[in-house]
C-alpha cells in the first residue's frame, strides 16, 4: 500500500508538468495578449475609459512601429523559445508566484493571489463542511424511511434546489433578503465580505457581521452540491441495506439498527470519500457568477479577471496552485477509500 501512494505522489510530478506545459503554451499564442493590448494602447484604441475616437486612433497608429512591438516582445518575455520562458516561469519565478501582474504592474502574482486566498478559504470551507454535514444525515434518514412521506417531501425540496442554478439563487435571495428596491426584508447586506465599518467593531460584532455577509453566498455554494451529496448518500445506503452480508448479519440474530449503524453505514461512505480531496481546493472551487452577483473578492473573480485582462502570471500561478492541489487531493480521497475499507487494497 505504501509502495502505491509513493508512486502517485510520484506521478504528480510529471502530470503538474504536462498541465502546466500544454497551458503555458497556449498563453504564449492566443490572440489578444498583452502585447497586442499595449499596442491597442499605444494606438488609441484602448484606453483606460474605453475606445478612443476614430481621429485619436489614426494619429496614434503612424505612431507604433515595428520596432515598438519588438520592445514589447522583449519586455514580455516572447522573444525567447517556448521551452526558455517555460524554464524560467517555472524555476526562476517559482511557478509564476513571483512574476510581476501584468495587469497590476506593482503587485506580483503572489501577492495578489494571497489576498484573495483567506476569502475564498472562509467560503470555501464553510461550504464544504456544510454540505456534508446537511446532505449525509439527511440521505441516511432519506434511505431510513425510504418510501415515506418524509422521503418524498424531501426528494421534493431536493429536485427543486436541483433545477434553481446557484448564481439564479443568489440572485432571487439577493433580491427578496437584501433591501433592494423590490426586496420584502432587509435581513442581509448586498455584498463584499465585512461592512465599511467591521474594522471598528468589537470581535463578537465583527463575527457576526461576517456571517451576516456570509449566510447568503454560502447557501448558493450549499445548493451546488445538495441534491447530489444526499441522493448519493441515500442510494449508497440503500443498496449496503438489501446486500447479502446484511442480511447475514441479521440471521445471526443483530438487530437493524446494529446492522445500519455498525456495518452498512460505513460501506455506504466509500462513494462520499470521493469528494474529500476537494478540501484542499476548496479556495479555488468558488464560484466565479456568485462571486460577481454578491461582489466577493474571491479566488475565481481574480481568475476570471485574470483571463479577461490576459494577466496570464496570475492565470498560471492559479491554474499552477490549482493543479498541484488537485493532484494531491485525489491521493487524500484514495487515503479516504483505505480509512473507510480497510478491504481495499490498490496494489492488487
Amino acid at each position: 500500500m505504501l509502495k502505491y501512494f509513493l508512486r502517485r505522489l510520484l506521478l504528480v510530478v510529471p502530470t503538474f508538468l504536462g498541465i502546466t506545459l500544454v497551458c503555458f503554451a497556449l498563453t504564449q499564442f492566443v490572440p489578444g495578449g498583452p502585447v497586442e493590448q499595449r499596442l491597442l494602447q499605444m494606438r488609441g484604441l484602448m484606453g483606460a475609459e474605453g475606445a478612443a475616437s476614430a481621429s485619436a486612433a489614426k494619429g496614434g497608429a503612424a505612431s507604433v512601429t515595428e520596432a515598438m512591438r519588438q520592445d514589447l516582445m522583449r519586455h514580455y518575455g516572447f522573444d525567447q523559445p517556448l521551452h526558455v520562458r517555460y524554464k524560467r516561469w517555472l524555476v526562476d519565478d517559482r511557478l509564476g508566484l513571483a512574476m510581476k501582474s501584468y495587469h497590476y504592474t506593482d503587485k506580483s502574482a503572489w501577492q495578489l493571489i494571497a489576498t484573495r486566498i483567506p476569502v475564498s478559504l472562509a467560503f470555501g470551507l464553510t461550504g464544504f463542511f456544510l454540505s456534508y454535514l446537511v446532505c449525509v444525515p439527511l440521505g441516511i434518514a432519506k434511505a431510513l424511511r425510504h418510501g415515506t412521506r418524509f422521503d418524498f417531501a424531501s426528494s421534493a425540496i431536493v429536485f427543486i434546489g436541483y433545477a434553481i442554478p446557484s448564481f439564479a439563487l443568489g440572485m432571487v435571495l439577493k433580491m427578496l433578503l437584501c433591501g433592494t428596491v423590490d426586496s420584502l426584508w432587509d435581513f442581509f447586506p448586498l455584498g463584499g465580505v465585512a461592512s465599511d465599518g467591521a474594522p471598528f467593531l468589537s470581535p463578537l460584532a465583527r463575527f457576526a457581521d461576517r456571517l451576516r455577509h456570509m449566510a447568503l453566498p454560502v447557501a448558493c455554494y450549499v445548493a451546488g452540491n445538495f441534491a447530489m451529496l444526499t441522493l448519493l448518500m441515500k442510494n449508497s445506503l440503500l443498496d449496503q441495506m438489501g446486500s447479502d452480508y446484511i442480511r447475514t448479519v441479521l440471521a445471526k440474530g443483530a438487530t437493524r439498527r446494529r446492522a445500519v449503524w455498525g456495518h452498512a453505514l460505513r460501506n455506504s461512505l466509500i462513494p462520499i470519500a470521493t469528494g474529500f480531496g476537494g478540501i484542499l481546493t476548496v479556495m479555488f472551487a468558488g464560484s466565479v457568477i456568485i462571486e460577481k452577483v454578491f461582489e466577493i473578492p474571491g479566488m475565481g473573480l481574480l481568475s476570471l479577471e485574470a483571463i479577461g485582462t490576459r494577466d496570464y502570471p496570475v492565470f498560471m500561478a492559479i491554474l499552477a496552485l490549482t493543479s498541484i492541489l488537485g493532484l494531491l487531493g485525489q491521493i487524500l480521497s484514495d487515503l479516504c477509500y483505505v480509512l473507510i475499507d480497510p478491504r481495499i487494497r490498490f496494489t492488487r
